[in-house]
């Protein structure tokens, strides 16, 4: 679980795989992050914490047996804490407990790096500010594992044409096949560099470079009409027509 470095020590706390494994990433894309561990409930955190200098918490709220809010009021010198939720209600309660930032879910990097910087220490932030990688977009993975047939499956980006959602499910098509996996797509959309691919309906990932054609109402790859859903509508043309002038 440990994996201590001389960096601002991070743990992370919640209960939700696919949320840890976004911050885990992002933390990673930072240098002057170290990654303390990772916990599934508050009571694990309570003995990371006992055991091993953390600086920064990404905590959680609603979790089983002990909530995020709960934990904090049960810790006597808590290192800096960062809530992450799906839930904006709880921002009022948040904030009396001195926290440094509250995030809601999906969480994107921009906004990530912007509780860090809250985080640091005058003198680390000082360095990040003249950091290329605060400064510019994180780089982007080359590939991400998705668990499929009882094992881990390799997905490379830049193999990636789009993204069905299939209830508790996504479909993976690729220029290699298609990866079936048990994965929400909201996570999932958070996993996925930015500047790479767009959510263009709720049920539909697609990559930008892979795009064929499109009018208002759908978007063509490789033959396949894929919706634009109204909602995602005035930013995905947005997106497609300055990527279109660039």
């Amino acid at each position: 679980m440990m994996n201590l470095s001389k960096k601002f020590n991070c743990l992370i706390v919640d209960d939700e795989p696919p949320a840890r494994e976004v911050l885990r990433r992002y933390i990673q894309q930072i240098p002057m992050l170290g990654l303390a561990g990772e916990c599934g409930n508050a009571l694990q955190a309570l003995v990371v914490l006992q055991q091993a200098p953390v600086d920064l918490l990404f905590l959680d709220i609603q979790m089983p047996q002990i909530s995020g809010i709960d934990l904090i009021g049960t810790l006597k010198q808590p290192p800096k804490i960062v809530l992450t939720t799906a839930f904006e209600q709880y921002a009022v309660q948040a904030f009396e407990l001195d926290v440094i930032d509250y995030l809601v879910k999906p969480i994107r990097f921009e906004r990530f790096l912007k509780a860090v910087m809250k985080a640091l220490p005058e003198h680390e932030l000082s360095a990040a500010q003249q950091s290329p990688v605060a400064a510019t977009e994180p780089v982007n993975p080359a590939f991400l594992y998705f668990r499929a047939d009882r094992k881990m499956v390799k997905v490379f980006l830049n193999d990636i044409l789009y993204i069905e959602s299939l209830k508790d499910y996504v479909k993976i098509l690729t220029v290699r096949g298609t990866v079936v996996t048990r994965h929400a797509m909201t996570a999932l959309e958070v996993m996925l560099p930015g500047a790479l691919f767009l959510r263009v309906h709720r049920s539909f990932i697609v990559a930008l470079s892979k795009i064929d054609s499109f009018t208002q109402e759908e978007i063509d790859i490789q033959q396949k009409l894929i919706p634009i859903g109204k909602l995602y509508r005035q930013q995905v043309l947005k997106v497609l027509t300055m990527t279109n002038n660039t």
